[in-house]
């Protein structure tokens, strides 16, 4: 390994292999691809206790760094979490090979035929923060669809990421495939992140995993194009056709399960018609399970709640927080979500189709949902087996970014002996 104290030669020396490891890959055989992600998740799974205690290190870094308990959620590891870590590396190793698929074939009075057909982006580069199951999932995805790729986990999760890239490794290993195809890079220094964003010459893609700062940094500074990840700035619009014990369950679920991911609900828009029945069951339901209710001047005067201010619209908190405001309509609501939205995931609880409709069409974040809790904004619960991320821009990739979303396509065009008049 190069002098880390010299980021830029190391980061020229990662981006040079990947781009020769990214020459073969896309042509790697399926069956070697899916037995490299199949004897990455055997290992994973038979070095678990090693992955645990390289968490261990990492916990105690995040302690020490005054993490919140969100995000100390975000990053540990136990058993059940490296099962799902094996679970979506199995996943994805079973799914369909996008390389090489025809997406339209179509003959030409000329006589061309002419085929559309997937091919990998080449080298993909993941900037990411706390938690380290991105290293598993990303490796995964753009393995899988014939990319190499350069990780740069946050530094909260540098031991834990090192643990699971290793295991990718040996797969990787095991299936004959160059073992620079996942590179991990080795080092907190900040400095590497500057370096990547700017490789034109070896990446073909930037792909940000994180908060805010960490997205706005790369969006500014990046030369290398980039699959944006903003924040999740999740609505839930309660419409007064709402059934009762859906929109109970399912804002439970969507705000408690988990405070710390991107799908978390993060906003309640309330019907007026409802704001004193069911709206009041809501909140009274949420500050009984301890969260902290932002709550405007309607929804002031129920117990346990605090007064909303301008910075709780459009706020992400990934915490025991939500902010809670009465809406006249569906109409009102959308005018909130298109004023505050992330464009990441927004849901709406009705029953009346029509309602459910307008909500559908006039809104255009990247995941619009009905009836069903946000914690579903993820590509292994979209059948993806895992995500890079959730895009929430309009250019090529747009919500869960799986292995098909990594790809391209070319065209491929035969003639016999065909000239053009």
């Amino acid at each position: 390994m190069k002098d880390i104290a010299d980021i830029p030669a190391l980061m020229n020396d990662i981006g040079l292999r990947a781009k020769a490891a990214s020459a073969e890959l896309a042509f790697a055989p399926a069956e070697a691809k899916e037995k490299a992600l199949m004897v990455a998740a055997d290992t994973v799974w038979a070095r678990r206790a090693e992955i645990v205690e390289a968490n261990a290190k990492d916990l105690d870094f995040g302690r020490d760094k005054g993490l919140s308990p969100a995000m100390m959620d975000r990053l540990m590891l136990d058993d059940a979490r490296i099962q799902g870590i094996c679970d979506g590396l199995r996943a994805v190793a079973g799914q369909a090979d996008p390389v090489g698929q025809v997406m339209a074939d179509w003959d030409r009075p000329t006589g061309l035929n002419i085929k559309r057909v997937r091919t990998p982006l080449g080298v993909i580069g993941v900037i990411y923060e706390s938690r380290p199951n991105v290293t598993a999932d990303a490796g995964a995805l753009c393995l899988k669809s014939g990319n190499a790729v350069i990780l740069r986990g946050g530094s909260e999760s540098f031991h834990s990421s090192g643990a699971i890239h290793a295991c990718l490794v040996e797969g990787l290993k095991a299936a004959g495939l160059p073992e620079d195809a996942v590179q991990l890079v080795p080092t907190r220094d900040r400095a590497a992140v500057q370096e990547l964003l700017t490789m034109v010459d070896t990446v073909d893609v930037i792909v940000p995993r994180g908060g805010k700062g960490l997205v706005g940094l790369v969006q500014r500074e990046a030369r290398v194009p980039v699959f944006a990840h903003l924040e999740g700035i999740v609505h839930i619009y309660v419409d007064a056709s709402a059934d009762p014990r859906k929109a109970l369950e399912v804002i439970l679920n969507a705000k408690t399960r988990r405070t710390g991911i991107c799908g978390a609900a993060e906003c309640l828009l309330i019907h007026k018609d409802i704001a004193a029945t069911l709206g009041k069951d809501i909140v009274s339901m949420l500050v009984d399970t301890g969260v902290r209710v932002h709550a405007d001047e309607t929804l002031q005067t129920i117990e346990g709640t605090m007064p909303a201010t301008s910075d709780d619209w459009g706020k992400e908190y990934l915490d025991m927080d939500i902010a809670a405001k009465v809406v006249d309509d569906v109409d009102g609501a959308i005018a909130h979500i298109r004023a505050f939205s992330s464009s990441h995931t927004d849901c709406i609880l009705a029953e009346d189709d029509a309602i459910a409709d307008r909500f559908f069409e006039r809104l255009d974040s990247a995941i619009l949902m009905r009836n069903a809790s946000t914690q579903f904004a993820d590509g292994g619960e979209f059948g993806m087996g895992a995500e890079i991320g959730i895009a929430t821009g309009k250019m090529h990739a747009r919500g869960p970014v799986g292995a098909e979303q990594l790809t391209s396509f070319k065209y491929l065009v035969v003639g016999d002996g065909t000239t053009r008049a």
